[in-house]
């Protein structure tokens, strides 16, 4: 079986600056070392800095395939709303903490898939996944974050529960924005504010839906 290939996904401004874009390439040159795959950051520089420019903000996609192989592509950004609460459901599908490949953003995305189909589209925009010993991970596309309390960091579930070393949560923790912590769905309904986000969204915020 082929291995899984590097994906990484990001905010294109309208002038061609793209947003966390040191991140991005970090995580990437990270999850490529671990795994064994070939890359270039020059090569990867260059290949965004190349791209034609644009009026408007795109969703930029970064592929590396398992040989070192490079692709990038452009799209419009998806619409944001501000006022738009994101609904949320837990997902009886179960990630295991144990999984390496959890730790990177890959083309192996099935477990995710999976998660996505127990609920409606129409009904909810964002599904949880829990871990064997009952703790919150993260979202299919997102990272999760609570704010217990006002003017406390917001927490976000530890590496060690098995989950995606999201840019954006990054970003938030090295600005003390948030810190880490072991989740639960009793904190999860204890929660003062619930949000999800990415690098490609921003923070959001969200709600459980029954």
């Amino acid at each position: 079986m082929t291995g899984p290939g590097l994906i990484e996904t990001m905010r294109r401004r309208s002038g061609g600056k793209v947003d966390r874009l040191p991140l991005h390439l970090e995580r990437l040159q990270g999850s490529a070392a671990a795994l064994g795959i070939p890359c270039d950051r020059q090569e990867l520089t260059a290949a965004i800095e190349s791209l034609p420019s644009s009026d408007h903000e795109q969703r930029l996609r970064l592929e590396l395939t398992p040989d070192g192989g490079l692709h990038v592509e452009t799209h419009p950004c998806p619409a944001s709303d501000p006022d738009k609460i994101w609904r949320l459901a837990v997902a009886r599908t179960r990630l295991d903490s144990t999984e390496p490949l959890l730790r990177h953003k890959t083309t192996f995305r099935n477990i995710y898939v999976r998660a996505r189909r127990e609920f409606p589209t129409a009904e909810i925009d964002e599904i949880l996944l829990r871990n064997e010993r009952d703790e919150l991970c993260e979202g299919t596309i997102t990272s999760l974050f609570l704010q217990m309390r006002e003017n406390e960091p917001l927490l976000t579930p530890a590496l060690d529960c098995g989950l995606l070393r999201g840019v954006l949560r990054q970003e938030l923790l090295d600005a003390g924005k948030a810190r880490e912590a072991v989740l639960t769905l009793a904190d999860l309904r204890a929660a003062d504010r619930i949000y999800v986000g990415n690098s490609l969204r921003g923070l959001m915020p969200a709600a459980l839906r029954a």
